[in-house]
């Protein structure tokens, strides 16, 4: 008995043993189990440039780590250096699939860090660890090689040898690198003339420099024309063909350069034709680009202006395509696909122009008071220049029709040298005299930029009323009234309405008139009895709102009038000639012209006849038988002109006749 006690209390701890044995196994077992994975996530493939339509669902996540509540997903997207981007990608909260909104270009974004969290609903706490996943966008072909700095004019000297020339091209493709995509070959295209021979040689992986076989002959030619391209190796093959501009900032220039274009279709039709279009570079539409229907030619030109200071190069690049759209047989044998359209890649570079200077405000507004005394400082300006010293700035007065300030040419102060009147004619009906003032700067060219200084003149009460008219006619037989008006040329509370009253204490003045009203803008001058026609003089008073004293004296004339108004004395009167008028009139002018004839006659010459008795000029009888004396008569005037002397004119006196000569 016991045996039998000893063996079953042995059975019992043995099982015991055995039990908790087992147990320790089991713990053991279970940590050391490796647990499911709870993230899945398909994989994100990414293209850039993809045209969408958007938004596109790329991937969907899935995680198996639930809350009673219920869960929900959420993404938040940076991009390498950790800086936070929006817009590009969402995930549904329910589903957790993942769309991408728009399209990417790997040039500016070519990684994606994308985070992954799955939240309680109720709480919005995590319920699991963040999922990290790197987004790499895959590259295409889409940039062309682009020319960096490209000169466009180079001297050469004429005695250069044979060998390198001073212009190195450098060379930059934005796709991916070390890939067939951004590697590029560089070549001469074409020169103008064609000797000496000019080529390049490649320096590095992007840079090339020309060189040039022959000598340089300054008498035949003095200007060379290369054209230079750069051709990638990616599919689709992009090249870039070197052309440069050069356009002054701020201006606006059609024609500005040329870009050539070969098509060996029927010239002068759709598929010979060519369409020009921006690629890049022209986001802000500053350039335009037309095609000449002659030569085919793209046509470049400028329809905004650009700012140095803000854009000193624009690199445009510039697609070209038919009318009608190329034509490529696709057949499988020989497996050939439409090529890409060609591009052509334009540095633009703005010239800096010497900008005027500017002042801090267009226009400014000063309050004056009228009549101060000169020495007053209206205005101090302040002026920037981005391309001068502004130390070298000069101030000085544009406008100024009053002659009333002046401006330190170098501290822009701006001061009065004249009392200021708002009535002045110079100063307009609100009481607001303008002045500019300008600031030149020592540029070249100078440029000059303005400012306009708009001076509140503030009214005083400087001036007394007066009448408008001096002069009145009151008709005597219409009615015993007339209306004075009266005006001042302050503004209110200094002006009217006016009071009227006489200005005199005079016993006939007032027995004679009085004001009937006496208060507004007009007055009423009433006669008290019935006066004799004639010319009277009242002197009036005239007050303002300020009681300022204007005096006046109205000319009043009293007279019969007709229609209108007006007196008929003053009519014109009109008279006429009767019958008997007009024939002394008649009368009068015969006796003129008779006398007149008679005149004429008395006055006449008479033509008196002299008769010539030059006894030499008679003839003599020879017909004597005995023998005469020969008788040779000598001329008493020699008339034989000298020094080529010439006879203009003769007078005849007696028998002799003068000659009036000439040289």
């Amino acid at each position: 008995m016991k045996n039998i006690f000893l063996l079953l209390l042995v059975a019992l701890t043995a099982l015991a043993e055995s039990q908790q044995g087992y147990n320790i196994r089991r713990d053991k077992r279970e940590l050391l189990v490796r647990s499911k994975r709870r993230w899945v996530l398909s994989t994100i493939e990414l293209v850039e440039e993809d045209e969408g339509p958007f938004p596109k669902n790329i991937t969907q996540m899935y995680n198996d780590k639930t809350d009673q509540e219920g869960q929900m997903y959420r993404i938040s997207v940076t991009n390498a250096a950790g800086n936070p981007i929006d817009g590009f990608f969402s995930i549904n909260e329910n589903t957790g699939v993942v769309s991408v909104h728009k399209r990417i270009d790997r040039e500016e974004i070519d990684l994606f860090k994308i985070m992954f969290d799955i939240l309680s609903i109720k709480t919005h706490r995590e319920i699991d660890t963040r999922l990290a996943f790197d987004v790499q966008i895959k590259d295409i072909n889409d940039n062309a090689p682009t020319f960096i700095d490209l000169p466009t004019n180079v001297d050469v000297k004429e005695n250069t040898e044979e060998g390198y020339l001073p212009v190195q091209l450098k060379v930059m493709d934005r796709d991916q690198p070390n890939t067939p995509n951004s590697k590029f070959t560089i070549r001469v295209v074409k020169q103008t003339p064609a000797e000496p021979k000019i080529d390049l040689e490649r320096m590095n992986e992007g840079m090339a420099q020309l060189t040039f076989t022959g000598c340089f002959d300054y008498d035949k030619v003095k200007k060379y024309e290369v054209t230079v391209e750069a051709k990638d190796q990616g599919n689709p093959l992009r090249s870039s063909i070197a052309y440069q501009g050069e356009v002054l900032e701020s201006t606006i220039k059609d024609d500005v350069l040329r870009i050539a274009v070969d098509d060996k279709d029927t010239p002068k039709t759709p598929g010979w034709r060519a369409k020009y279009y921006f690629i890049d570079g022209n986001k802000e539409e500053n350039y335009k680009i037309e095609t000449d229907p002659a030569t085919n030619e793209g046509i470049l030109s400028v329809i905004k202006g650009k700012d140095y200071e803000a854009t000193t190069n624009t690199i445009l690049q510039i697609g070209v395509e038919n009318e009608e759209p190329l034509f490529v047989c696709k057949s499988k044998s020989t497996g050939r696909a439409a090529p890409p359209p060609d591009t052509a890649n334009i540095t633009m570079k703005v010239i800096d122009d010497n900008d005027p200077p500017y002042y801090e405000k267009d226009q400014v507004d000063v309050q004056q008071k009228e009549e101060e005394e000169p020495g007053k400082v209206l205005f101090i300006a302040k002026v920037k220049d981005v391309d001068s010293d502004e130390s070298k700035i000069r101030h000085m007065i544009i406008k100024d029709p009053a002659g009333w300030v002046t401006i330190d040419e170098k501290t822009g102060k701006l001061t009065t040298i004249k009392k200021m009147d708002r009535e002045s004619p110079f100063v307009d009906d609100k009481g607001i005299y303008k002045i500019i003032i300008g600031a030149k700067d020592d540029g070249e060219p100078p440029r000059t930029g303005t400012c306009t200084v708009l001076v509140h003149l503030r009214d005083i009460n400087d001036n007394v009323p007066k009448l408008v008219n001096k002069g009145v006619i009151m008709c005597g037989n219409k009615g015993n009234m007339v209306m004075v008006s009266a005006n001042d040329t302050d503004a209110d509370p200094f002006s009217g309405p006016f009071a009227f009253s006489l200005g005199s204490d005079d016993k006939t003045l007032t027995q004679r008139w009085k004001l009937d009203p006496a208060f507004g803008k007009e007055g009423g001058l009433v006669s008290l009895k019935t006066l004799a026609y004639g010319n009277y003089s009242v002197p009036l008073v005239i007050q303002d709102q300020q009681s300022s004293i204007g005096r006046d004296t109205l000319k009043v004339i009293v007279c019969d009038c007709g229609e209108g108004d007006v007196c008929r004395s003053k009519m014109p009167s009109s008279s006429s000639l009767g019958p008997a008028g007009i024939g002394l009139l008649l009368l009068g002018l015969l006796l003129f012209l008779l006398l007149l004839l008679l005149f004429m006659c008395q006055c006449g010459e008479r033509e008196k006849r002299v008769v010539e008795d030059e006894g030499n000029q008679t003839l003599i009888k020879y017909n004597q038988e005995a023998g005469g004396s020969e008788c040779k008569a000598e001329p008493t005037l020699l008339l034989t002109p000298k020094n080529s002397m010439a006879v203009t004119d003769g007078l005849k006196i007696g028998t002799m006749q003068v000659l009036h000569l000439s040289t």
